[in-house]
């Protein structure tokens, strides 16, 4: 929100500062966890029995569950602080998958005491598989990948169609904004997270005798329809946030504030 410094308290204006901190905080958190646990795990929420095709199974990856929480520190965070505030964290985001990646990269070029091959490559167990750093990194990689790809296009899609609406409805509507700029950004990160995830990182869950393209749509379908639920089910959360948060911060949600006092103010 744009703000004249010589109008507002100290008090208010840490206020200010320490529910930015939280809210990005718990934006940033949840991406990198998400990252890391993204693909390691698929959950399993339905099977349908249908005799012409088969089980049809639906489900996500593990770091499907924490990412709705992320559109909603940044629709509260556009909300209360503003575009340009909320496309900051968007890019701090990206600069942290970054480093994400460099620590598992590093973490596996540096000596360890793993067994080595007699090609200096690290050896597999008797079942085949890497020990368990290098299963996470390589997991890690591929989740990254696809998040970052998705995270751009979806994070800033969802900035831009929340402030449309915004504009549009001038300030009115906030159940419409919220929803509306998550639904949109929401179908852009799942088709982008399932494409990546399977034709780069090999790591779905996926029958190689049956047609590629109805799986992937089935595994689109499965995680925008999850995404989608908790974005209407955080509508709640959303509201409640706005309401008690612009009373404690003394900010108006209703204004523009990436127009209002722009001559004279501060953004917070």
């Amino acid at each position: 929100m744009m703000f004249n410094s010589n109008n507002v308290s100290p008090e208010i204006a840490q206020r200010r500062e320490r529910v930015f901190l939280i809210l990005a905080g718990l934006f940033l958190g949840t991406l990198a966890m998400l990252n890391i646990l993204g693909i390691s795990r698929f959950i399993k929420l339905f099977t349908l029995n249908l005799e012409s095709t088969g089980d049809i199974v639906f489900a996500v990856a593990v770091g499907v569950i924490p990412y709705p929480l992320t559109f909603l520190a940044t629709d509260l965070i556009s909300e209360l602080y503003g575009r340009k505030r909320a496309s900051f964290v968007v890019f701090v985001g990206l600069i942290l998958n970054l480093w994400v990646m460099f620590i598992m990269w590093l973490g596996g070029v540096m000596p360890g005491f793993e067994s080595l091959t007699a090609t200096g490559e690290i050896a597999r167990d008797v079942a085949g598989r890497l020990p368990v750093f290098y299963e996470i990194r390589a997991l890690t990689f591929g989740a990254v990948t696809a998040s970052m790809v998705a995270y751009l296009a979806a994070q800033f899609v969802d900035v831009y169609m929340f402030h449309f609406w915004k504009k549009l409805t001038k300030g009115k509507h906030l159940w419409l904004r919220n929803n509306g700029s998550t639904v949109v950004s929401q179908l852009v990160d799942t088709v982008a997270v399932i494409l990546v995830t399977h034709y780069y990182a090999k790591a779905l869950p996926v029958d190689i005798s049956k047609p590629i393209f109805n799986q992937l749509l089935i595994f689109i379908f499965s995680g925008y329809t999850f995404k989608l639920l908790a974005a209407l089910i955080d509508t709640g959360p959303f509201y409640l946030g706005v309401h008690y948060l612009s009373r404690y911060l003394h900010i108006e949600p209703l204004s523009d504030i990436d127009n209002q006092n722009s001559s004279t103010g501060q953004e917070i």
